[in-house]
């Protein structure tokens, strides 16, 4: 489906959340509204920002406000050595794409993990609405038996917090989560940002808090040059050294959610000229 303007948010846990508020209050508040975007598309920590922006009960600002001070409800994880070492093993194991998410898959169906329905209270708890939105957002999520992935909208007949839900299933810290009878894990599996779901349309603004990708997982540069080739306008954002900084060593740590906000709002004045260019044309 084409369109004229679209609006990327990638994965990169509760600072990526924080952070990905920061910027895009940031350049609204410079008169850079991407929050205007025809099409979102959202993963993980995106899925999350994306649900929020296009709600309709939030402005960009409030957006960024409800990211600082205490974390209520929140709970810290970790992505760990062993969980880290496993993702490493699939990917050299792999023969291909497909078949490093069938193994990131089922070590996330393995792990042991609070309930499915318990975390699920958690990111109902992040929605300001639990509806679909009229305008078109999509929620990134790969199925944890095939490898496959899947791109939930309002036409999906998935729930939106279901699929947010499903999006940050981060595999080995959270559980899969189920959907119409399915297991479905982290859509940042696949990619960070997801952004191929952007093709057709005219410009494409990506923010990406994690910025690699790798021979079986596109980066968000790899997905932005192939979108550039077939004639959109694109600008990637992605995390600045200052603001890697207070990201910290965890990046699922609440506490780490406000500063990373704090620093996206104040790099968001780096790329206001590159993005109003790709926005406003």
């Amino acid at each position: 489906m084409g369109g004229d303007t679209a609006l990327v948010l990638g994965g990169g846990g509760l600072t990526g959340i924080g952070w990905e508020c920061g910027i895009l209050y940031g350049l609204a508040r410079a008169g850079v509204d991407l929050t205007t975007a025809d099409l979102v598309v959202g993963t993980s920590a995106g899925s999350v920002v994306g649900a929020q922006l296009t709600s309709g009960l939030l402005s960009a600002q409030e957006l960024y406000e409800r990211q600082l001070g205490d974390a209520d409800g929140e709970r810290a994880a970790k992505l760990g050595a062993g969980v880290l070492a496993r993702f490493a093993l699939a990917m050299v194991r792999s023969r291909d794409s497909t078949a490093y998410r069938q193994r990131i898959g089922a070590m996330a169906l393995a792990a042991a993990t609070e309930a499915e329905a318990e975390r699920r209270k958690v990111l109902a708890a992040r929605l300001v609405s639990h509806e679909w939105p009229e305008r078109r957002f999509v929620v990134t999520a790969v199925d944890a038996h095939t490898g496959e992935p899947a791109d939930f909208d309002r036409a999906s007949g998935a729930g939106l917090v279901d699929a947010v839900s499903a999006s940050c299933a981060v595999p080995g810290v959270w559980p899969p989560v189920t959907v119409g009878g399915r297991r479905f894990i982290d859509g940042g599996v696949r990619s960070a940002t997801n952004a191929d779901l952007a093709a057709g349309y005219a410009r494409v603004v990506i923010v990406a808090p994690i910025a690699l990708g790798s021979g079986l997982v596109p980066s968000p540069a790899a997905q932005a040059g192939r979108l550039r080739k077939a004639g959109a306008r694109v600008l990637v954002i992605t995390p600045s050294a200052a603001a890697r900084k207070t990201f910290g060593r965890n990046v699922l740590d609440p506490a780490r959610r406000d500063p990373a906000a704090r620093a996206g709002l104040a790099q968001a004045a780096e790329h206001v000229d590159e993005a109003a260019a790709v926005w406003s044309g």
